[in-house]
């Protein structure tokens, strides 16, 4: 190599050594200009690009689905699904207490009911032993008054609430407005044509030749006015008569025993067994006692017994 050629050839190598010296210290030659070059604590100069060393931290780009525990993901991060609270379920209803009695029902049983109904001043009528309207009406308001159901059906409920309020009624009570089957005839009904009236059930059976035709309720004398019990005869009928004893109309009379007679009472009609005669035998079926006055005959047997 010529000498001039070789000189060349080591200034541009001095040259270059020189630029990369000057580059480490932050000096960048330009044109045989060195110019500062702003570098940052990596080494690496500012405006230009550097890739991460293989195995050293990772940069969070803002893309990354992962969190550092201080709960600034914004969002970002999954949770587990929870289920929601379960609906709760509500109450079976409750089961209707059984219905005992309703309207339409007849006997016994219902004859207690009104009796007792009418001791607590629900009911004012019968016992009748039918549960009829007026009924269905005093249940309501005494299943009303105790906060139940007001069906005018008598359940097991209502009447439990009945019993505990109530006494047991009585025979009378219980057939305050009759209803009662009547007596057997006495013996001495069976034979001609006999009014036959029993006290025991308090009736009056309207008898030929041992064949009864006509029953109708009757009403006694209380324990101070008592009716006569025996054997006697109708001597005396009267179909507008009033009392002047006891200032009292007593229509369709049939005397048979001094002052008292079988006559229809307005009173009966309307109290029932709750009051009492002056001793006469009341009827409350005006419509029967006025065909029975019509077939009575003066001289006819009356025959009173238990």
């Amino acid at each position: 190599m010529r000498t001039k050629d070789m000189r060349r050839s080591v200034a541009a190598l001095a040259a270059l050594t020189m630029a990369g010296a000057c580059t480490a210290q932050g000096i960048e030659v330009h044109g045989g200009q060195r110019q500062p070059v702003r570098v940052d604590v990596t080494g690496t100069p500012s405006g230009t690009a550097s890739a991460p060393a293989s195995g050293g931290p990772k940069q969070d780009d803002g893309d990354s689905d992962g969190s550092d525990g201080s709960g600034d993901d914004k969002g970002t991060r999954e949770t587990a699904p929870t289920n929601p609270p379960p609906t709760p379920t509500p109450p079976p209803a409750p089961t209707p207490a059984p219905v005992l009695w309703s309207q339409g029902d007849e006997g016994l049983d219902v004859r207690e009911l009104q009796a007792r109904l009418r001791q607590v001043a629900w009911l004012f009528a019968g016992p009748t032993g039918t549960y009829d309207e007026l009924t269905v009406r005093a249940v309501k308001g005494f299943q009303g008054k105790r906060g139940l159901p007001r069906t005018g059906k008598t359940d097991s409920v209502t009447w439990a609430r009945l019993l505990n309020m109530t006494r047991e009624p009585g025979k009378w009570d219980l057939y305050a407005y009759g209803g009662q089957p009547a007596a057997s005839p006495d013996p001495r009904c069976l034979t001609g044509r006999v009014l036959c009236i029993s006290k025991t059930s308090r009736t009056l059976r309207w008898m030929v030749d041992g064949r009864t035709l006509t029953t109708v309720e009757v009403r006694f004398g209380s324990e101070y006015t008592p009716t006569r019990e025996g054997v006697f005869s109708v001597y005396f009928k009267s179909r507008d008569h009033w009392s002047t004893l006891y200032d009292t109309p007593m229509p369709y009379a049939m005397f048979f025993s001094g002052g008292q007679a079988v006559h229809y009472s307005s009173d009966f009609a309307a109290r029932g067994y709750y009051g009492a005669s002056h001793g006469c035998v009341n009827v409350r079926d005006e419509a029967a006692i006025a065909q029975l006055f019509a077939q009575v005959r003066n001289g006819d047997k009356v025959v009173v017994y238990w």
